[in-house]
């Protein structure tokens, strides 16, 4: 064979695990970094020859199980040998043959004892589904792809089309079960994205061939490389017309995956979501790199997982997503999140069937916290409720105590002592349909107040669920504007909102509440203004007019002296006047303005002692814009 050949091809040639495949390539001290590696094709040779030889070793050692075996004891294989050599009557045969079956049956007791003797061997944890997150630039077709794995539709319920938060799903593929995340692409998400990639086995960076790689590519990336999980890249929209697969390879090499195609490692695998192509070869991938990661937990064990995203439904309470991450999570379990804690009364699949315990790699939505935890923390199993609330407790206590001793590291600072500068306050109670995305907005109103030390934005409350009455009461009193984001606020709340005058704004896409709250910071923005320079000229004449006072007859050097702007007087390199021109005047006539080259008579605003020799400088103040 000329050519080189990858390691989870060659295993899949000869029909063999890639594990095994692996461990062989070690045993003869072949090194390699993955199970995408290339080899030579004398390697390649000897690995078939090694496994034709154990194949033809293992068939030789089936051929001789068939055989008896020899017994172990020395003693029963002399009487069984004297009781087959010594020929003996009928009778006296049948006690032969007896004491020989005993003989034997001894023997055989025996030996069964001193295998038993040595303690067995622990057996291995077993296999788990792997965690695979889906990640990727917004709108490049991580939702798809996952719709055409699971046959289901969901990218057209996300508002405009774009993953609004994370979701967990499982499905059932050719290779096995497999437990997908889905996280969205938009910038404002990169806590959701981060979460994603700590909570997965195997990240895939979805690339749009049209597009290539994106600045919330590039993030993804980071991520996956961050949470250190193999990667695979997934060129989608590869049925395009406009698609180039090869340009998104040459990018990849600029990020530092190299593709399999130009001799690096990275898998890479052309798929169209649409049309289907390729989505069973990167199902494969995803099934080898599994199986070369070994992943088992203890189904046994304490149930333990991560909490993926929760939302307060007003009719059925607090509902968490949990991805249990090893042991079983049953109904009737006690559980401790971070501060919070609760008990399961109801599980619910991705499917949306109620199932009464969920397995480690298993998402599934738990009923039962009585507060909203915090999207990523981690879910641990207590013993009695008791214990839930004393852990929850002890943790609440301790953030406090952290941050009351925070508050008295804070000494006085200079402008504490001088004064600071004006600064206005915006007033926001937010709500939105689940933590993660109120994470991601708090996120995005921090970045957008952090643009400017002018204002300020006062998150008065922020939380999962749609307005309330009380939402309200707090927006009059504190003057403050209401924002909901994927909830619906109830009629009788929007009426009283437009009754008491209070601004509530609904949105659904993440794209319009930021350029709304980008607008309300710059409305509370004071105007900066510089100077911007009209032109300048030299008085060469002073004419002293009745009524009029002294007139500076000026020669414009250059750019427009304009009647009405200001003007600044200079004498010697020394600015002795400053103020406006009140009168411009070209011969007898009354004019707007006078351009460079021209003669003119000025007459400034309450000043005469203009001199030969001075300089006038005329400018004018714009608004600069905000950055």
């Amino acid at each position: 064979m000329a050519e080189k050949v990858r390691i989870y091809q060659l295993a899949k040639d000869l029909h063999l695990d890639t594990k095994d495949m692996l461990k062989m390539l070690d045993d003869i001290g072949v090194e390699y970094k993955s199970h995408s590696s290339s080899l030579d094709a004398d390697i390649a040779d000897t690995i078939r020859q090694l496994a034709a030889q154990e194949e033809a070793a293992r068939v030789a050692a089936a051929g001789g199980a068939e055989a008896p075996a020899a017994p172990a004891d020395t003693s029963v294989d002399h009487a069984a040998a004297a009781a087959v050599s010594t020929p003996a009557p009928a009778a006296e045969g049948s006690a032969v043959a007896e004491g020989s079956a005993a003989a034997g049956a001894a023997a055989s007791a025996g030996a069964a004892t001193a295998v038993a003797e040595p303690a067995a061997p622990a057996k291995p944890l077993p296999v788990r589904a792997p965690v695979v997150t889906v990640m990727g630039h917004v709108d490049h077709g991580k939702t798809s792809l996952l719709d055409h794995i699971r046959k289901t539709r969901v990218a057209e319920g996300e508002a405009g089309g774009i993953t609004q938060h994370i979701g967990a799903y499982q499905a059932e593929t050719a290779s096995g079960l497999v437990t997908f995340l889905d996280t969205p692409g938009h910038e404002a998400f990169t806590a959701i994205r981060q979460r994603g990639a700590n909570a997965t086995d195997i990240a895939v960076i979805v690339i749009a061939a049209d597009d290539s790689i994106m600045p919330q590519t590039r993030e993804a990336i980071a991520h996956a490389k961050a949470a250190r999980v193999p990667i695979i890249v997934a060129i989608n929209k590869i049925d395009l017309p406009q698609a180039d697969h090869e340009r998104v390879m040459r990018d990849l090499m600029q990020v530092e995956l190299v593709p399999e195609a130009y001799g690096g490692e990275t898998v890479v695998v052309p798929v169209s979501a649409l049309t289907g192509q390729g989505v069973d070869d990167l199902l494969e991938m995803l099934s080898l790199v599994a199986e070369v990661e070994d992943l088992r937990a203890d189904p046994q064990a304490e149930a333990a997982g991560v909490v993926i995203e929760s939302v307060l439904d007003k009719r059925a309470g607090v509902l968490v997503t949990v991805l249990v991450r090893q042991g079983t999570l049953r109904v009737g379990d006690y559980l401790v999140c971070g501060e919070v804690w609760g008990k399961v009364r109801r599980l619910t699949d991705h499917t949306g069937a109620i199932v009464s315990q969920a397995g480690p790699s298993m998402p599934v939505q738990v009923l039962g916290f009585s507060e909203v935890p915090l999207a990523g923390e981690h879910v641990e199993a207590a013993p009695d409720e008791a214990t839930a609330k004393r852990t929850a407790s002890e943790r609440r206590l301790v953030r406090q105590a952290g941050e009351r001793e925070e508050i008295g590291r804070k000494g006085l600072t200079l402008a504490d002592l001088f004064g600071k500068r004006k600064v206005s306050t915006i007033n926001l109670i937010l709500r939105a349909d689940t933590q993660g995305s109120l994470e991601a907005i708090k996120g995005v109103l921090e970045k957008e107040a952090a643009t400017t030390e002018d204002v300020e934005l006062e998150l008065m409350l922020a939380e999962v669920g749609a307005p309330t009455e009380s939402d309200l009461l707090l927006a009059s009193t504190g003057d403050a504007t209401i924002l909901t984001f994927g909830v619906t606020p109830p009629g009788s709340v929007k009426k009283s909102a437009e009754r008491r005058k209070i601004p509530l704004k609904n949105y659904r896409i993440i794209y319009d509440l930021i350029e709304d709250v980008q607008r309300m910071i710059r409305g509370q923005i004071e105007p900066e203004y510089a100077e911007r320079v009209l032109g300048h000229a030299e008085v060469r004449m002073v004419i002293h007019v009745p009524r009029s006072g002294n007139i500076a007859g000026s020669y414009v050097t250059d750019g427009t002296i304009r009647r009405g702007a200001k003007a600044r007087l200079s004498r010697d390199g020394r600015e002795v006047y400053k103020g406006s021109i009140a009168q411009l005047r070209r011969f007898k006539d009354d004019v707007r303005e006078v351009s460079a080259g021209f003669e003119c008579g000025i007459n400034l605003q309450n000043y005469d002692n203009v001199q030969e020799g001075d300089i006038i400088e005329v400018y004018e103040m714009v608004e600069v814009p905000a950055a």
